[in-house]
């Protein structure tokens, strides 16, 4: 995950998106775009601006003279790359099997054998994602309050339980049940995890960590396919069909991941010590380096302390922030299209007349396209430095594909239809981009909380929105649906243009007055200004 060496590190962040270093002698920066300019001020008299409050869990590790080499950094995020985002993936992993099972239940007759028919299922999932939905902000509060080391866990262990408990389901009305629960107890863990990582990573890096979180959940899916395919056969056991045991089985797995968690997790880079290990993981020298690199990166991560806690205000401020407006209209529309197709994918399969088993082996392969074209976009993105027009490559796979299944005849061969659906659902997926983004264009502490937790309802709205396109009355090839997807994914390209073009209006805005101030000028704005977060004159989108 580390990736290659980062450049040597010298001097603090003076600006979102411009950071500074020393060039043959003479002070850089390094803009947003790439391009290098020069300096124009003294570091000193600005970088004392930055200095982190002392209600900072890390302020005793802060030092703005701090300097080391991008052996020492690459050396540090190759640890953190093993303590830290290999735990995320791992519990990312959980969730997605718990929430997942659901489609390889499917394939074995649950709707059957409950009686229940394909749109009993999109109510159920509609009530799983507005459950889900609702959960996310109240989540947040809690995980802010209490520490994400804390809230995830709990989380965890809590929803492994029901996940258990859907092996006894006996209708329509336990089905809904266990649903909503699961909804209500998963909500928010994928907001927590991300403000987790971000006490650990710069954005820049964080981007491909995110990319890594998402391989985890499609390795996830390709591994809950192959042991569905065993599970399922034991259907007949104990007088229990094969479903029944695959939930209870793999909720035993999470609920162990879930304790593990418990005793595992470190409160913040310098905070990894606890009732349950004494040692330290990081030693003083390394500790400076990743908290000095994060707030050089971002200065307002230590706005606010790990255990300190949100109030309505803040929500409100992070609701009617509408310079992030646009990635939560993306997060809504760009995977409307996925998320319908994915939901039906095993169903389609049993249709199309591939038994059970086969059927669990087919989605192995969209899994492992899913996973090269998730890494491909992120490298992609650093490579070009460029984050909209490589994550609108999502939209138009979609796009293209969707036209091709409108036009396709009814009676085309099954095994043609399985290999256009799997290029459907083993997309370039362009989740991990936008989450970065959207942390990265936050500005603050207090509002990358929340606004991590609204874009990430917009997502699941969008999954809400998707479980009720296809319909009972236009299956099996669902024509109409396919067609209001098709118009849906054009939407999404339109909007991650305007996107692009309104955050690199809003930049120019800002560098209008900024570029124009003096040195005086800009430590007066820094020390008295009453603009917050983004709206600073100093900050700059990334786009």
């Amino acid at each position: 995950m580390s990736g290659t060496s980062p450049p040597v590190v010298t001097l603090p962040k003076l600006e979102n998106g411009r950071s500074p270093s020393e060039v043959d002698g003479s002070f850089k920066e390094t803009k947003s775009n790439g391009d290098a300019s020069s300096f124009d001020g003294d570091y000193d008299e600005l970088a004392r601006f930055y200095e982190p409050p002392d209600s900072y869990e890390s302020k005793h590790r802060w030092d703005p003279a701090a300097r080391w080499s991008a052996e020492e950094q690459g050396a540090i995020l190759k640890r953190l790359d093993y303590k830290v985002a290999l735990m995320a993936c791992i519990c990312f992993a959980a969730l997605q099997l718990d929430r997942g099972n659901i489609s390889n239940a499917l394939s074995d007759g649950m709707l059957n054998d409950l009686h229940l028919t394909t749109d009993d299922y999109n109510t159920g999932q509609t009530i799983f994602y507005v459950c889900f939905l609702a959960a996310e902000l109240p989540s947040q509060l809690i995980s802010k309050k209490l520490g994400s080391d804390v809230w995830i866990p709990i989380q965890m262990m809590s929803w492994s339980v029901v996940a258990m408990c859907q092996a006894a389901i006996k209708g329509k009305e336990s089905f809904y049940a266990t649903r909503a629960l699961i909804g209500l107890l998963e909500g928010g863990f994928i907001a927590d995890t991300i403000l987790y990582l971000s006490y650990f990573y710069t954005s820049a890096e964080l981007t491909i960590r995110l990319s890594f979180f998402w391989v985890s959940y499609k390795t996830t899916d390709i591994i809950g396919s192959l042991l569905a395919a065993g599970l399922l056969k034991l259907r007949g056991h104990h007088g229990l069909e094969g479903w029944r045991w695959l939930f209870l089985i793999e909720g035993v797995i999470t609920f162990a991941i879930g304790v593990w968690t418990m005793y595992y997790l470190p409160a913040s880079p310098t905070q990894t010590t606890n009732r349950f290990r004494s040692k330290p993981w990081f030693s003083e020298r390394e500790e400076v380096i990743i908290v000095n690199k994060v707030l050089r990166d971002d200065p307002t991560k230590s706005s606010m302390h790990n255990r300190q806690g949100l109030g309505f205000g803040d929500l409100w401020a992070s609701f009617t922030d509408y310079d992030l407006w646009p990635l939560y209209l993306l997060g809504l529309t760009v995977f409307i299209a996925p998320g319908t197709v994915q939901a039906y994918f095993t169903l389609t399969l049993k249709s199309l007349g591939f038994s059970t088993f086969q059927t669990n082996l087919l989605t192995i392969p969209s899994g492992v396209l899913f996973i090269i074209g998730n890494l491909g976009l992120a490298y992609s993105s650093k490579k070009l430095n460029e984050r909209t027009l490589v994550a609108s490559i999502t939209a138009w796979w979609h796009f293209i594909l969707l036209i091709v299944l409108v036009l396709i005849p009814d009676g085309t061969n099954k095994w043609a239809k399985w290999a256009i659906l799997s290029l459907f659902v083993g997309y370039p997926y362009c989740h991990p981009l936008l989450v970065s983004m959207n942390s990265m264009n936050a500005g603050s502490v207090r509002t990358r909380t929340f606004a991590s937790s609204v874009y990430n309802m917009h997502v699941q709205a969008a999954s809400l929105i998707a479980s009720n396109i296809y319909r009972a009355n236009d299956k099996p090839y669902y024509h109409r649906g396919n067609r209001v997807l098709l118009g849906i994914s054009a939407s999404s390209i339109v909007i991650f243009f305007l996107t692009k073009a309104y955050y690199i209006y809003r930049n120019k805005q800002k560098s209008k007055i900024w570029d124009s101030m003096t040195l005086e000028q800009k430590q007066d704005y820094i020390a008295n200004t009453t603009d917050k977060g983004n709206k600073r004159l100093d900050f700059k989108f990334l786009h």
